[in-house]
């Protein structure tokens, strides 16, 4: 596997390339251009900008996350063709950097949803944490909470001028039913699949976070049989997966490492973090250690080792720990330290196969 850490670019991040360099085995940054909105095409001149903070600093940037989905292609509207053509601009740009695995997501209206970000947990670390019976009464206030806790960072799925117009975009989706959504996602798949193909470029896509529907908006990407359903829908060797274990894991009937083996072929991007879940439903990130959660940590990377998987993977949101001031479940010191032990259980698995850690 490759290990990957994201990064959120000079002057948006707490985190530094030189920090990152002393983290064992990292080889990538996964980057994007946070300052631009969905359906903007990323001009030349930008990439080269973060080509320069990324491979100056000794990573390569082979992965992308993400070129967020223009809401008109969600949606459906007549517009969506010219969002398509600039999203194609884009992967062209893109590949004249070498860049190999473009993330986005297909989530209505809101990205990943938590209810609290900084939630304390008993070893006196915080982490995001998802309330189950405040997703039912007002999305605005969950919205205002968000924004207001974000210390002045961008969070993609979260920017200030979507959230400003979110009544506008729930009645633009009102019509949009689940089959709709993967009426249209299919649309933007075939548009894009020759783009991907000229370019060498891999779209994986991301489950929706959480994996069920919020507010009343269809998710799609929730489960084996959605993802099985998604891949046989445009059954290409550049449609793929950014398989994450924490939005999959925080519905603990979905089993991640058995998900795993069964599309690993098609996995071009690897989250890896922990979930633990309470009776009532609402669920807690946790350390990357197995026994700290609830998503199999342990078997999901013995079942990415069984099926040699050699693509990128990144330790996804951590706790907030030792005092530090960051971007909810961005930190460095608890991601640092799921590497390590994802190293450990990679490192341990490669031994017992007679095989020499690299």
């Amino acid at each position: 596997m490759q290990m990957t850490f994201r990064w959120y670019g000079e002057g948006n991040d707490s985190i530094t390339p030189e920090m990152i360099k002393q983290i064992p085995g990292v080889t990538g940054l996964v980057w994007a251009l946070h300052d631009k909105q969905a359906g903007e095409v990323w001009e030349v001149e930008e990439i080269e900008e973060a080509r320069r903070q990324i491979e100056g600093a000794g990573f390569n940037m082979d992965v992308v996350e993400s070129v967020n989905v223009h809401d008109d292609i969600k949606i459906g509207l007549p517009t969506r063709d010219q969002y398509i053509e600039n999203y194609k601009t884009t992967l062209r740009n893109l590949a004249k950097f070498g860049v190999k695995v473009v993330t986005y997501n297909f989530m209505p209206i809101f990205d990943w949803t938590r209810t609290d970000l900084f939630h304390p947990l008993e070893d006196g670390s915080t982490a995001l944490f998802y309330e189950k019976d405040r997703i039912q009464d007002d999305y605005k206030e969950m919205a205002d909470y968000i924004l207001n806790n974000l210390h002045g960072m961008t969070f993609p799925g979260w920017e200030p001028e979507r959230m400003a117009k979110l009544d506008e975009l729930f009645e633009a989706y009102r019509p949009v039913t689940k089959e709709k959504l993967w009426e249209n996602l299919k649309y933007f798949l075939e548009a894009i699949m020759p783009t991907c193909h000229e370019t060498g470029i891999k779209m994986a896509i991301h489950q929706d976070d959480p994996p069920w529907d919020i507010f009343g908006i269809p998710r799609l990407l929730c489960d084996k049989e959605s993802i099985g359903r998604f891949l046989s829908m445009v059954d290409d060797e550049y449609n793929c997966l950014c398989l994450c274990s924490g939005s999959l894991g925080a519905n603990p009937k979905n089993n991640v490492a058995d998900i795993v083996r069964t599309y690993c072929d098609r996995i071009a991007f690897a989250h890896i973090r922990n979930v633990r879940h309470y009776p009532n439903g609402d669920f807690t990130e946790a350390s990357h250690r197995d026994c700290d959660g609830d998503t199999g940590i342990l078997e999901i990377v013995r079942a990415y080792h069984d099926c040699g998987y050699t693509g990128y993977v990144r330790p996804d949101h951590g706790r907030h720990i030792w005092g530090e001031k960051c971007r909810p479940g961005y930190g460095l010191y608890d991601r640092a330290l799921g590497i390590m032990y994802l190293w450990g259980c990679w490192d341990m698995l490669e031994r017992i196969e007679g095989k020499v850690a690299k």
